[in-house]
């Protein structure tokens, strides 16, 4: 097993997550032997300053890494410049990495997760990245499974598959319009994503995460899902600094995995229908919310 990959945590100017993303990650065994690397950006304007200093402050007390490095952006790049930038960096330098934002909360076995993924999984050049996330469902999945397209809560890439991302949300959208594959990349219908990616290209929308989707579906690769979730938003408990989720938004609250992912129990031959089927249930069990839900979970990401 190689040395375990550097996790890098992009933050802004939220404190109280930002603790909690840091606590759940040195609750991790391996958090001793891993390189953290924190891309905190600059206030958007004089409201943020104090909150992003804050956020700054704290971060340089953090200690229980192997090491911990801070970039402080000097101006402000927004969300999707912050993640899409600090990625290429680091992907550029390692090789691989596992990325998290302020407001992810990770399993202890979040680490042992990723890592052992990335290197059972590196010369698996069908497979685009390893997610933390799975959507609240009922089905009996195997421990881990493939479903097309790449993903953005708490998740884990190489260089050779981060490579495929394309941030021009207009060619992407005609390519899969040209392909005739709307449908498919709706999953059956079921959620908007079409939609999100044209606002994208219309500059409606501020999405890094719904080009990543788009380009790893174009080249027919998978995520790995796991069975149970290792990553939760920690966002959707904050009723102190933040509006109060509302009832769509809990829809997306996961319990985290108390016990390791069985990578021996995993099936990863081909794309699982009943892992497919999974989400197409759940979004459409947001029908009624998907407006909502749309503007508050992928416009900012």
């Amino acid at each position: 097993m190689e040395a375990p990959s550097p996790v890098v945590l992009f933050t802004y100017s939220r404190l109280r997550n930002t603790r909690e993303t840091v606590s759940c990650l040195l609750a991790n065994r391996e958090a001793a032997a891993t390189d953290l690397i924190v891309y905190s950006d600059a206030p958007r304007n004089g409201k943020a300053a104090a909150d992003v200093a804050a956020v700054r402050a704290y971060l340089h007390g953090v200690t229980g890494f192997k090491s911990v490095r801070i970039v402080e952006r000097e101006t402000n790049y927004g969300l999707v410049r912050n993640i899409t930038a600090g990625v290429t960096e680091t992907v550029g330098r390692y090789g691989r990495i596992i990325v998290l934002e302020d407001d992810h909360s990770v399993s202890p076995f979040f680490l042992q997760y990723m890592n052992e993924g990335l290197e059972r999984l590196k010369d698996r050049t069908d497979i685009a990245c390893i997610h933390g996330y799975v959507y609240p469902h009922k089905e009996q999945l195997p421990e881990a499974f493939l479903v097309k397209g790449a993903d953005c809560w708490g998740w884990a890439t190489w260089k050779r598959a981060w490579d495929l991302f394309d941030s021009d949300a207009g060619r992407l959208y005609r390519e899969i319009v040209r392909q005739r594959r709307k449908r498919e990349f709706d999953f059956n219908g079921s959620y908007p994503y079409l939609r999100m990616l044209k606002d994208q290209a219309e500059g409606k929308a501020g999405s890094w995460a719904i080009c990543w989707y788009a380009s790893a579906f174009l080249q027919d690769k998978f995520t790995v899902y796991p069975d149970k979730p290792l990553v939760r938003l920690n966002s959707l408990s904050d009723a102190g600094e933040h509006t109060a989720p509302d009832a769509g938004q809990l829809r997306f609250a996961v319990t985290l995995a108390d016990t390791p992912l069985d990578w021996e129990a995993a099936s990863l031959e081909a794309e699982s229908p009943r892992g497919r089927k999974a989400f197409e249930r759940f979004f459409w069990s947001l029908k009624s919310r998907r407006e909502r839900l749309v503007r508050c979970f992928w416009k900012n990401l």
